[in-house]
């Protein structure tokens, strides 16, 4: 990629303070930047190197004052964070494989149906009835169970496992070593004190532009479908278990795990290594902390949570101030 400033602020809507013709070809850190490089500036804590950085150009808000003179050439923009991952997004699209290609050292059914200038690389298996949409990546081992349907412009990362019958929306991004469609965690507790298995003839439904981390697990239901819905974000190494439905535009980070049959609502936010219960409610806009864990129904909208059980994060820290405060006496 070569730009120019103002070719940058063309595509993002911004202006240009500086030199229109200052070029760049690659991306850097706001701390890192060089000549020919663009970095951004969105977080204030990060404005000492507004003023030494040696980058091309800058992108930053549109309310930003500088207190000193700045050398790389900035473009303004409504929000610099969106802005740039607009462009990251951009740079991606253009080094992905559009092209057909079926490796020999795969193993595609016969009645598998593939769509237009879908990528698929070395060791894959794609089953029985599978139908693949147009443009769709699947790198290098990964398992496609039989009757899968996957959407179109989909990107499934090496040694990822999909489970027969599942059911995969558009521009969904898989990360390498996910599993989608095991079987849940269920067992029926016998008289004799042994455990009888329950089997899982359900399937995971995932939506539109949904992004699930390397490692995550998601368990197909026993009865109907765990639900992913469209927009959702989960990071690395967490467990979404049977008959879960999580919520449009929702976001976990990592080691987030949640108990099977919970509604999560939307626009939801988890920090890292959250617990969530089973068969439960959680309401829209919830925001719960890292390591915090939800016992019960989460009925208020909005309210953001911290906690072990969690609680409204003020409440919380008016306790802890005085346990502190206890525990120095």
């Amino acid at each position: 990629m070569e730009m120019t400033a103002k070719e940058l602020a063309a595509a993002l809507g911004g202006t240009v303070e500086g030199d229109p013709e200052a070029k760049v070809s690659s991306f850097a850190k706001i701390e890192h930047g060089r000549p020919g490089q663009l970095c951004f500036f969105a977080n204030p804590k990060y404005e000492k190197y507004v003023y030494t950085s040696k980058a091309s150009v800058l992108l930053v808000n549109c309310d930003f004052e500088p207190k000193e003179k700045v050398t790389p050439t900035l473009v303004r923009v409504p929000d610099a964070y969106s802005a740039v991952a607009q462009l990251l997004k951009v740079m991606a699209e253009r080094k992905r494989k559009y092209r057909v290609r079926r490796s020999l050292r795969s193993r595609i059914a016969c009645s598998a149906k593939l769509g237009k200038q879908v990528w698929v690389g070395d060791f894959v298996t794609i089953g029985k009835k599978c139908r693949i949409g147009d443009r769709t990546h699947i790198c290098d081992n990964v398992t496609i169970g039989e009757g899968t349907v996957i959407g179109k412009d989909c990107l499934i990362y090496p040694g990822v496992h999909i489970f027969p019958g599942m059911v995969i929306g558009d521009r969904v991004i898989l990360h390498a070593g996910c599993i989608i469609g095991d079987d849940g965690f269920g067992n029926s507790r016998q008289s004799d004190g042994s455990w009888q298995k329950i089997e899982h003839l359900g399937n995971v439904i995932i939506g539109n532009d949904v992004e699930i981390g390397s490692n995550t697990t998601i368990d197909k239901a026993p009865m109907e479908s765990t639900i992913i819905a469209d927009g959702v974000r989960i990071d690395n190494l967490c467990q979404i278990a049977h008959n879960v439905v999580v919520g449009k535009n929702t976001a976990m980070a990592a080691q987030c795990g949640v108990a099977g049959s919970t509604k999560i609502g939307e626009g939801v936010i988890m920090g890292g290594q959250v617990g969530v219960v089973g068969h439960i409610n959680i309401a829209d806009g919830t925001t719960v902390c890292a390591k915090s864990a939800i016992i019960g129904n989460i009925r208020k909208s909005g309210q953001t949570l911290y906690g072990n059980p969690a609680i409204p994060n003020q409440t919380y820290l008016r306790a802890y101030a005085k346990f502190k405060k206890e525990g120095e006496e």
